[in-house]
């Protein structure tokens, strides 16, 4: 475990090998709560401004070092990090998923999507059991008989992993505000994931991805992007600034 402290922001990053085996150990032996947070650079500097949020990523039992920023920020102050995406990681529990007959909810994403998922998942990996929600229309106002419904079906399915589609940092948000009905659930807010594992929208080429230029990749197909990628300017700055003054931050 590699543990920095990146722009006031405690974290705990492990390796792929390892968080697999955190999340094996918790589905055998579920015992409170286990969420998962991607953290990159958008995502930290939200952070700053957003208290809830810095205490959710923080008390998050598994933190991803999904960003190349957050690598190459990590080596900026001297630290070596494992890259770990929360596409990757989603990829993987689909495949133990099926491995260990396991029960997987998909919540979120753009309409129909997570009930296609699920459908194609259900085909692909026939051992295990997948439910697609259509979940909350606005996450930043969710109505109650939105939740009500999600938390039967919930109770119902008796899911072991549930990845929500919301956005960050709503979808982690709400993840925590809802922990005591999500306990002895590996839960995981995936962002766009749903999107490229739907094929909604391309992923970068393999090459974009080794050269950590995803971001770029994005930009050019999502334009409207780039007051997001800004922040990305203010990270860098940030992290020099931490680099040049550790004890300011």
């Amino acid at each position: 475990m590699t543990s920095l402290t990146l722009l006031g922001i405690k974290l705990k990053l492990n390796s792929k090998v390892i968080t697999l085996e955190q999340i094996k150990k918790y589905i055998f032996h579920p015992d409170g709560n286990l969420h998962i947070v991607s953290i990159n650079p958008e995502n930290i500097i939200i952070a700053q401004e957003n208290k809830e949020f810095k205490k959710v990523i923080e008390e998050a039992q598994i933190q991803l070092a999904d960003g190349v920023g957050i690598i190459l920020a990590a080596k900026t102050l001297n630290f070596e990090v494992e890259r770990l995406t929360g596409v990757e990681l989603m990829q993987a529990l689909v495949k133990l998923a099926a491995e260990l007959r396991l029960r997987v909810i998909l919540i979120g994403g753009k309409p129909n999507l997570a009930l296609m998922l699920a459908d194609c998942y259900n085909h692909v990996y026939s051992k295990a059991k997948f439910l697609g929600l259509e979940g909350i229309i606005n996450i930043k106002k969710p109505l109650k008989v939105e939740e009500e419904k999600i938390f039967s079906i919930v109770t119902s399915f008796k899911p072991h992993l549930l990845f929500t589609s919301f956005g960050s940092p709503e979808q982690e948000l709400w993840l925590d505000r809802h922990k005591r009905k999500l306990k002895g659930i590996v839960c995981m807010g995936v962002g766009g994931a749903f999107d490229y594992l739907g094929e909604v929208v391309p992923r970068a080429p393999r090459f974009f991805q080794k050269l950590g230029f995803e971001w770029l990749f994005r930009l050019i197909i999502q334009p409207w992007r780039l007051v997001r990628q800004l922040r990305l300017l203010k990270f860098s700055y940030l992290v020099l600034k931490q680099r040049l003054s550790p004890s300011t931050l």
